[in-house]
């Protein structure tokens, strides 16, 4: 059976078990799977029956049940834990890792959020607390501060001996070297420690100088150097080279899964904490005002159509095939805009080689558009018998992909320089460019070839 089928007979089997009001049943199936698929499930029940199984785990299983939890995005985890006590959220909360404790935390109510916080054991509210100084979705935000260090000073055999004796170590794959005022100095594989004689000092196998980020560094950028430099973890330091936490694979999956559907909803006009099962009203508080910007942009290409209605009214046989020239510069655009943003996005665009894309994408704007203007004048011709007509869809297909190119490359690099998230503000600018200049072009042209046919 495929892991999604059992997931799939899980699901089933959790909605009818709480529709019997099987409890024990339900908490002996609950028990048996694993956090990660304890996540998938409780985020495709209904939110009624997603709290009542969480519930029926927590009370039982309180570990299971937060490990499942920080799985889940943290607006639903802090919406399974609100109705609960401030004492029972600060238990729960100390049975998961500092850093997704925060996550949580951050979306509980504030009044609840500080009452938790209070109640904490001072050292886990400390590390919670020390986590939300930092800014969100920077390094500092995201790292978990209990972070294994061993001293420049120990010897191999030493370090085996302190690795042996610590608990809950979030990463012994890399073993990172301090000196005396915890400065990070180097790092050591658990391969070559284990590889070389006992006495040989850390000084002498240790990489100095070891890969490294800010507690200011953005998450994005976390993201990329963990994925450049094919690593599991990497560490954290302050502005004096402070060891302060270390960030681990699983953490830059997540991030790189938020950031992409934070992405993609922000291309579509949607908030990146939309999810499917979003309350209607609050989908429509955050797709409503986009929606009203969409509807503003629209009218100018709208007033650009009126302008040339007298051209319109002699020659019918233009509004046929406006639509497609608005529809086929929409669509070019989007397709370069989809490519410029993931290459910001992932660090390859630049403006050191920004003219370098900005050159491919009009090249690749024209030729489309010659390819397309072809095509569509030869439909256009075969439709209505009216060769004027196909050439004039051809002229006005060709600009406006060319425009396209050009906008779908500069736009989101002009947003990203004015500190603005080009992701979230391009497909408005770049869809009512397409539109107006397609328009513009294709009655204007049409004005000018009526022009001279009557002289």
């Amino acid at each position: 059976m495929s892991p999604q089928r059992r997931i799939d007979v899980v699901l089933d089997s959790v909605k009818r078990l709480l529709r019997i009001g099987a409890t024990a049943n339900l908490l002996n199936l609950l028990q048996k799977q694993h956090p990660a698929d304890l996540a998938q499930v409780f985020g495709e029940l209904a939110e009624r029956d997603r709290q009542a199984a969480f519930n029926v785990l927590i009370e039982r299983n309180s570990r299971l049940a937060m490990e499942a939890l920080s799985e889940l995005p943290p607006e639903t985890g802090a919406m399974l834990l609100s109705a609960r006590s401030a004492e029972e959220i600060a238990k729960f909360l100390q049975e998961i890792p500092s850093d997704d404790a925060v996550a949580i935390v951050e979306h509980l109510p504030e009044e609840l959020r500080a009452a938790v916080l209070d109640l904490m054991r001072p050292k886990a509210a400390g590390a919670v607390e020390n986590l939300l100084e930092y800014e969100e979705q920077t390094a500092g935000r995201i790292m978990n501060p209990n972070v294994f260090a061993l001293s420049e000073d120990m010897t191999v055999g030493e370090a085996i001996s302190a690795i042996q004796a610590a608990r809950d170590v979030e990463m012994v794959f890399y073993l990172y070297v301090v000196d005396a005022r915890r400065h990070l100095v180097g790092v050591v594989s658990l391969r070559r420690l284990l590889l070389v004689s006992p006495e040989t000092p850390l000084k002498r196998i240790m990489t100095t100088d070891p890969i490294s980020v800010r507690v200011d560094t953005d998450q994005e950028e976390v993201a990329r150097q963990v994925a450049s430099y094919n690593i599991l973890a990497i560490p954290v330091v302050e502005e004096s080279n402070k060891l302060v936490g270390i960030i681990t694979v699983d953490d830059v999956i997540d991030v790189i899964k938020d950031e992409a559907t934070e992405d993609i909803y922000r291309l579509a006009g949607i908030a990146g904490d939309e999810r499917v099962f979003t309350p209607p009203a609050e989908s429509l508080r955050k797709r409503f005002p986009w929606l009203l910007v969409n509807l503003a942009t629209a009218f100018l290409a709208s007033s650009v159509v009126a302008f040339f209605q007298g051209t319109i009214n002699v020659w019918v046989g233009l509004a046929v095939f406006m639509p497609i020239v608005a529809g086929m510069g929409g669509n070019a655009a989007t397709q370069t805009l989809t490519v410029i943003v993931r290459g910001m996005a992932l660090g390859e665009l630049t403006w050191a080689n920004s003219r370098k894309a900005l050159v491919k994408e009009i090249l690749v704007g024209v030729f489309n558009g010659l390819a397309v203007g072809l095509v569509a004048a030869l439909v256009a011709w075969a439709m209505l018998g009216d060769p004027g007509l196909g050439l004039l869809l051809s002229a006005a297909l060709i600009v406006n992909l060319f425009v396209a190119g050009a906008a779908g490359t500069l736009i989101p690099l002009g947003l990203k320089a004015l500190k603005f998230d080009p992701a979230l503000a391009s497909t408005v600018f770049i869809t009512t460019l397409t539109d107006i200049c397609g328009f513009a072009t294709f009655l204007g042209l049409a004005t000018l070839f009526l022009r001279m046919v009557r002289t």
